[in-house]
């Protein structure tokens, strides 16, 4: 079939099994030109390893570090004849099939990572083919969670805390520069948020795998979070998903203080504003990326998920290097994105912006562009025109 993006507000509803392949090969390719990852991961868990940072991370571990990977995610899979399946899938399928072909070990699990089925499935599955792992990957995004010991569902939300909040977004269907009013957060909004949001799970899985006894003497354990600028700190920061990352940075010393039992660590990584499924939802974000996007090309220090990531184990946690923590014991990818002069740049475009200036002042095209790569569109080596299968 001709498949095309139809995208209903931050969300694709078709991907193409082709474009997401070449998506990942391009990511695979990115890391092959790398130097190798010396010393680094051989065996790692990626929860959440089908799009985005976790799928970069599995990336960077496999062709970086020679590593086996198992791979956790909750994905669609084709619907014949004529339902492709989600971008995650394919992506997984591109990575095994890739991973494959140089002898590398790639399983994934298609499940709810949140359950207690999924966690003894992938520790029956690591006492089997790994024994056991020295790296897990926390890189679940969901907007809903069912708590496996009380069966209530939660879902997350993204408001501010304590007041109304007004600024300017964009409308990225239209490319229109508009304000946007957010009401404040209930208590339960909150609460709700964090179960979704925070550390728990994270903490569930850490204890289940210690429990099972399949974590390697030096197992490390990465967790992603953002910050952002001040402009979007009232919805991000200072909101509700702000108080959820405050709970993973407390879950990260609780996960800490039990992998010191196998001279291991466990950390919070900010990472940089990319264009993610999770991203493109937030209120504000979109024309923050936007201007950010333009001013960080310009400056050549701009980085995707799979340079974060490769500079993350090859510059930060392995090759003999140090992690350098910040005053919350945090690791900072995000350290270009808030350079002073990058952000003093971004405020004083940010005060000026509206629809009729947006083309020249940040890069919408580019924003546009990685939105549509998300769900396999938008390569320029893919033949949209072509009938494909849906199944890769």
């Amino acid at each position: 079939m001709i498949i095309k993006p139809k995208i209903r507000g931050f969300i694709c509803i078709t991907a193409h099994p082709e474009g997401c392949n070449a998506h990942v090969q391009q990511q695979i390719d990115y890391v092959k030109k790398q130097k190798p990852i010396g010393n680094g991961p051989k065996k790692v868990l990626v929860l959440g390893a089908s799009t985005g940072y976790g799928l970069a991370s599995r990336i960077a571990a496999a062709f970086g570090s020679k590593a086996a990977t198992l791979g956790v995610f909750f994905e669609r899979p084709e619907e014949a004849p004529d339902r492709p399946a989600s971008a995650g899938w394919y992506n997984s399928v591109a990575f095994e099939k890739a991973a494959a072909k140089e002898g590398l070990y790639a399983k994934s699990i298609n499940g709810d990572a949140f359950s207690n089925e999924v966690k003894q499935q992938v520790i029956d599955t690591i006492k089997k083919d790994l024994g056991t792992v020295d790296l897990v990957v926390y890189s679940l995004a969901s907007p809903r969670r069912m708590d496996p010991k009380t069966g209530q569902t939660f879902k997350s939300c993204l408001k501010p805390i304590g007041q109304t909040f007004t600024s300017r977004t964009l409308d990225t269907d239209k490319g229109v520069v508009q304000n946007v009013t957010i009401g404040p957060a209930s208590e339960d909004d909150i609460f709700a948020t964090t179960k979704v949001m925070g550390g728990e799970d994270w903490e569930w899985w850490m204890d289940a795998l210690h429990e099972a006894k399949v974590l390697a003497h030096g197992t490390n354990s990465v967790a992603y979070s953002y910050i952002g600028p001040e402009i979007t700190w009232p919805v991000y920061t200072n909101g509700t998903i702000g108080k959820a990352k405050e709970h993973l940075e407390h879950s990260a010393e609780k996960i800490n203080a039990l992998l010191k039992l196998y001279r291991g660590k466990a950390f919070v990584s900010v990472n940089k504003a990319v264009v993610t499924q999770a991203s493109s939802a937030i209120p504000v974000v979109p024309l923050y990326i936007s201007i950010l996007f333009n001013i960080m090309k310009e400056k050549g220090l701009h980085e995707d998920c799979i340079e974060q990531m490769y500079r993350l184990f090859a510059d930060n946690m392995y090759n003999g290097s140090y992690l350098n923590f910040d005053e919350k014991g945090r690791v900072r990818l995000d350290d270009w994105e808030m350079k002073p002069e990058i952000q003093e740049a971004v405020k004083k475009v940010w005060d000026s912006i509206n629809t009729e200036n947006l083309k020249s002042l940040a890069d919408f095209d580019g924003y546009q562009k990685d939105f549509l790569k998300l769900f396999g569109f938008g390569i320029e080596s893919v033949d949209y025109e072509r009938d494909v299968s849906i199944t890769l």
